[in-house]
């Protein structure tokens, strides 16, 4: 898809400097550059969701469970 965008002239200066140097176009660099960020911010969002899911409240552990991982590691130092 064919787009228009806006950058200020130092972004964009930088940008066509960085796809010379890399040997891309400026098209796939910022179509990598746009993937590079979406995938960030999808991990934050995952990220996000754990703790909230996971803050909510502390759940007690069953203690034969906990009695099983501390019977686990032994008296090993840390």
């Amino acid at each position: 898809m064919k787009v228009a965008i806006s950058l200020p002239d130092p972004i964009f200066s930088e940008a066509e400097k960085l796809a010379h140097r890399l040997r891309v176009s400026r098209s796939q660099l910022y179509a990598t550059a746009i993937e590079e960020y979406l995938g960030k911010r999808q991990d934050s969002r995952i990220t996000e969701r754990l703790n909230a899911l996971y803050g909510t409240g502390l759940e007690s552990v069953d203690p034969a469970l906990a009695a099983a991982q501390l019977g686990a590691i032994g008296n090993e130092a840390w």
